[in-house]
């Protein structure tokens, strides 16, 4: 039995297996597809849509070598696909090196962060899958391929593990960096009436905004008896040169990048996050928070806003547009549906895309019309896989053949 980190998604595969080399895995491939079997690969467990459910093969490459080589001319780092975010930490850190960019949380492994466009904020900066140079892929026919440019990169930098079994990828990274933190409490009018100059003058500005009393609780964002009811809580980072000294001062600390970014959650919540143009974030955001207070208690927990960059990648959420992001989360236990799917029917009027790894309703019709490179995606996708090996019951109706 597989289960991913919140226990919504589950199955069990007719059979697993855990390969130590990238041959090992191209023999596991080919025989399970010979075999009438579909394939997934089972990462760290961080999505909260089925993206892994299988009753085929599902793979483990937490046995693959990780950190494999470093380049810091090129600024280049290859890994294996099981490296989670923050095995990358130390070892780039040593050689004056480091991410351009992260989340808050560092448990996932690089090839799902990478398929799925997990993210951090900032304008300047793309998702993971925008620092992918290179893609070791094995297909369905137990075949490597290579993506290192053009129409092949830019489908298998976000492809949901629909293309084949990535075994090794290459990272364009930064030079080393240090961060200063802001953390404060504000009104919703100062958090959302100057979001767009906040967004464009710092690294990273980003707010949870609570619709309730109970909402800073479930994130453990506020103190226990303050009320921050239709309050914000809003971080901001900032690059810091050597002058400035390291700090662990609660709310305002300084220190390296990747000590800085992470932020541990309880598994409590079902989240839904979806991506709208930039220039038409402050009206979605006006717009939710009109919905949410309509909503309570089901919209009890709170929304998260942040911004990404634009990139290249065919099915990324920021394909050649920067955006904002809009997450909200399900209590589990509930039927938080019928709230989530109003917050998909708001935001679709804004033309929303998806994260790949949270709850989301996305249509094959609405890839089509919101990604301008679905259809070449889908394309691609079948002439690499065309027995829909690498799809499951959740990708094929947005993938498959029709």
């Amino acid at each position: 039995m597989w289960r991913n980190w919140v226990g919504n998604q589950s199955c069990e595969p007719a059979r697993t297996a855990a390969p130590e080399s990238e041959d090992e895995v191209s023999e596991l491939v080919a025989a399970a597809a010979r075999d009438g079997l579909g394939i997934r690969v089972a990462a760290a467990g961080h999505s909260f849509t089925p993206v892994v459910v299988t009753d085929g093969l599902l793979l483990d490459l937490t046995r693959l070598p990780r950190i494999r080589s470093l380049d810091t001319d090129r600024r280049r780092v290859v890994v294996g696909p099981a490296t989670t975010i923050g095995e990358f930490g130390e070892p780039l850190w040593a050689e004056g090196l480091g991410l351009a960019n992260q989340g808050d949380i560092v448990a996932q492994q690089i090839a799902g962060a990478i398929s799925t466009a997990t993210h951090g904020s900032g304008l300047e900066y793309g998702s993971f899958s925008s620092s992918v140079r290179r893609l070791r892929i094995v297909t369905a026919t137990g075949d490597v391929v290579e993506a290192t440019e053009g129409d092949l990169l830019h489908a298998a930098q976000v492809a949901v593990g629909s293309l084949g079994v990535i075994t090794e990828v290459e990272l364009e990274v930064a030079e080393a960096y240090r961060l200063r933190e802001q953390v404060d409490h504000w009104s919703w009018e100062e958090a959302w009436e100057p979001f767009e100059e906040l967004a464009r003058q710092h690294r990273h500005y980003s707010f949870f905004w609570m619709p309730s009393d109970d909402s800073a609780q479930l994130y453990g964002l506020g103190e226990p008896g303050v009320s921050l009811a239709d309050r914000c809580h809003v971080k901001i980072y900032d690059a810091v040169g050597d002058d400035v000294p390291d700090s662990g001062e609660p709310h305002r600390r300084v220190g390296p990048a990747f000590r800085i970014y992470p932020m541990v959650y309880e598994p409590n919540f079902h989240e839904l996050e979806y991506f709208v143009p930039f220039e038409r974030g402050r009206d979605a955001l006006a717009a939710m928070r009109e919905l949410m207070l309509a909503s309570l208690p089901a919209s009890v927990f709170p929304m998260e806003v942040r911004t990404v960059g634009a990139e290249e990648a065919w099915l990324s959420h920021s394909y050649e547009r920067e955006t904002v992001v809009i997450s909200v989360s399900g209590t589990p236990g509930t039927d938080y549906w019928p709230y989530l799917r109003d917050v998909d029917r708001l935001l679709g009027e804004f033309d929303a895309r998806v994260h790949w790894g949270k709850l989301h309703f996305l249509t094959r019709e609405q890839l089509l019309a919101r990604y301008p490179r679905g259809a070449d995606f889908l394309a691609l996708r079948a002439s690499l896989d065309p027995e829909g090996v690498f799809l499951n019951a959740h990708l094929q109706p947005l993938f498959g053949l029709q």
